[in-house]
């Protein structure tokens, strides 16, 4: 099991948040966020930010940092073939773990939301839409739809209706605005239940987004 850290927003948490962080940070990355976002309207959530393992990743010389997969050179360039997919595989699993221990601790399934930035996001995506029983939402900032040859095989029609976010800066120098683009333009072509929000900012957060991350955990978990 992944260590993590948990935030609760008030007692007995009916809902949670799984939250993936990106590449060479931890779980203590989007903790702030969280007395960041308006969730006047939502239940009592129980966040919780995994720690990735520590692995060498290719794209920074084999330096041993936290990953939810190893990068290569050229992944970014739009060419998601080419990820890590045992490494990404292996992740899915763990956060599948987690998935089932907030079940376990009394969350329902239709109250858990899965959500990372970069990796994190990647993981996200890669996560709920195979997961075989029917999530509250998924939700991906600065990232992209990996494995997407084997997608339309994989993903659950337990989450087909499930709602999707999808954010992304304009100005994005790591992961190409374009890539985030083109998962959106790819769920929102299979039928689902997709948002898209971008932002003039490069690999990052912004206010705004932030503002918009409330408002659609709230409306998902308020009526999950």
């Amino acid at each position: 099991m992944l260590e993590t850290i948990e935030i609760q927003t008030g007692p007995n948490p009916t809902a949670a948040v799984i939250w993936m962080h990106g590449l060479g940070a931890d779980g203590n990355d989007f903790v702030p966020i969280v007395n960041e976002l308006d969730l006047s309207g939502a239940p009592a959530i129980r966040f919780v930010f995994p720690h990735a393992p520590k692995i060498p990743v290719t794209i920074n010389n084999g330096y041993v940092m936290r990953a939810w997969y190893d990068v290569s050179f050229g992944d970014l360039e739009g060419n998601t073939r080419r990820a890590d997919e045992k490494g990404l595989r292996q992740s899915q699993a763990q956060i599948g773990a987690l998935i089932a221990r907030e079940n376990e601790r009394k969350i329902p399934l239709k109250n858990i939301v899965l959500t990372g930035f970069s990796q994190g996001g990647a993981i996200s995506l890669q996560t709920g839409l195979r997961y075989p029983e029917t999530l509250a939402g998924v939700m991906a900032l600065s990232s992209y739809l990996p494995c997407s040859d084997s997608f339309t095989a994989e993903a659950t029609s337990a989450n087909a209706k499930t709602p999707v976010l999808i954010a992304h800066g304009t100005e994005d120098p790591v992961v190409p605005h374009a890539m985030g683009k083109s998962s959106y333009d790819r769920l929102l072509g299979a039928g689902y239940k997709v948002d898209w929000r971008e932002y003039p900012m490069p690999h990052s957060v912004c206010l705004e987004e932030v503002r918009d991350i409330g408002a659609w955990l709230t409306a998902v978990l308020k009526n999950p």
